[in-house]
């Protein structure tokens, strides 16, 4: 039996390759295991018996944005968190505000943004964006001086662990992850980077 025919080889290297990665791969990644050509809808057939596989247990295949990765289940996060002190990155109601409009209505301009917020947006909040990798300049407005359009990534998606932006939560909900204001005298937006 040829490897390409043994499909319990097959998937065993598929699951060794998503098992042992930090990034989720794509079905154009997981084909590059093979020296043959594997067809999409085997490796897709293989995926779902993977997941198959996998169902109640502690971990999951899901597919995001940009591949395939296993996680922990959901209602295990709050056991596994104990065993990391470090906490989430908290960003700043500028950020998170900046963020969520560019997530629910993007394609948008800097100027949209601050249309939509009532207050200028700092540099190094787009700039906290752009180095994270959520956001990224996906082309210019037809307008005088020609300002980017933003849009969210890939990466944004993935690290929030959904597969589009349809998956997006309710705005009300994006409230959770904002770090409260600290009383100042002269509130500016570069405080909230």
């Amino acid at each position: 039996m040829t490897p390409l025919t043994d499909l319990k080889h097959l998937k065993m290297v598929v699951e060794a390759a998503l098992l042992t990665t930090q990034e989720p791969l794509s079905v154009h990644q997981l084909k590059h295991l093979f020296t043959e050509t594997l067809t999409t809808g085997l490796l897709y057939e293989i995926l779902d018996e993977i997941q198959a596989d996998w169902a109640g247990r502690g971990i999951e295949l899901v597919k995001l944005a940009s591949g395939w990765r296993f996680r922990a289940r959901v209602e295990f996060q709050t056991y596994l968190a104990r065993l990391t002190p470090e906490k989430p990155p908290r960003y700043s109601r500028a950020v998170m505000e900046t963020v969520a409009i560019i997530a629910y209505r993007q394609p948008v301009t800097r100027g949209d943004i601050e249309a939509i917020r009532g207050v200028s947006v700092s540099s190094s909040v787009v700039q906290t964006l752009l180095e994270r990798g959520w956001i990224e300049v996906i082309g210019h407005k037809e307008v005088p001086g020609r300002p980017g359009l933003y849009a969210t990534s890939r990466k944004f998606l993935d690290d929030l662990g959904l597969s589009s932006l349809k998956d997006l939560p309710p705005l009300a909900d994006v409230g959770t992850l904002i770090v409260p204001e600290a009383p100042s005298d002269t509130p500016t937006e570069e405080n909230h980077a």
